[in-house]
């Protein structure tokens, strides 16, 4: 329990990813901001997307195991880039599938790490099931963590906002662009991040215009008064829950 006039905890951002890369290509610069404020961040990497998402590790003729600490090494490198703390569920891609096991373990990280935010995948993707099913399993953890009937330990969270970010394929999936967050000044953070992931480097090119793109986007939504430069680059988010607020912005 929190003791009176005791300093309040620094924020907190949970991330829900179903792989090891996804965090640092869709989410990288809000993990990167919220460490350089001082916020606490954890990774929640479901799986090591050790068998969808290392095909170079694969064709070089390397074992399950191998490409599994391969991915972990590379996602331990990544977060530390960032500033995040993460957690490894190791629950197995192609396909991921919700358990009862690893929802207790979600639950209880989110009564552990209490977040004031969650960053998670979009509700569809085609191309990706695990995608979705992180969604999913992210989303139900925070209601269940909510529930002081439900077992386990800590206590229960509030509902903290939750923001599905882009997939990679957004036409395909429904995505639209509804919160455009600027993260030119950990740009070069989250490049550094990216290049972590030599599994996945074909992705570094394809990431680093999508950040442009959006920064393009940015700056045409911002408004005239703000002198955001053109080099500005951004990440895209939408929201599956109404935004509360005081006043309109």
């Amino acid at each position: 329990m929190t003791q009176p006039n005791a300093p309040a905890p620094p924020r907190s951002t949970l991330v829900v990813t179903a792989h090891a890369g996804d965090f640092v290509w869709r989410a990288g610069g809000a993990i990167a901001l919220a460490a350089s404020r001082g916020e606490q961040v954890t990774i929640a990497c479901l799986t090591f997307g050790e068998r969808g998402e290392s095909a170079k590790a694969w064709r070089a003729g390397k074992t399950l195991q191998e490409i599994k600490a391969l991915r972990r090494q590379e996602a331990e490198r990544a977060a530390a880039v960032l500033g995040a703390d993460i957690r490894f569920f190791d629950a197995g891609d192609y396909p991921l599938v919700a358990t009862a096991e690893l929802t207790d373990r979600l639950v209880a990280l989110c009564r552990e790490t209490q977040p004031d935010v969650v960053l998670t995948h979009p509700a569809q993707d085609p191309y990706n099931g695990d995608h979705p099913a992180a969604h999913r399993m992210a989303l139900e953890a925070r209601v269940l963590a909510q529930a002081i009937g439900y077992p386990g330990p800590g206590e229960i969270i509030g509902a903290p906002p939750v923001f599905c970010f882009e997939p990679h394929q957004p036409e395909m999936s429904g995505f639209r662009p509804e919160v455009l967050l600027d993260i030119t000044e950990v740009w070069q953070t989250k490049r550094k991040a990216m290049e972590c992931l030599g599994a996945q480097q074909h992705l570094w090119d394809y990431y680093t215009d999508l950040a442009v793109r959006r920064g393009v986007q940015l700056r045409r939504n911002a408004g005239p008064n703000l002198g955001l430069p053109h080099t500005t680059v951004a990440e895209a988010y939408m929201r599956p829950f109404p935004q509360v607020t005081k006043e309109l912005a």
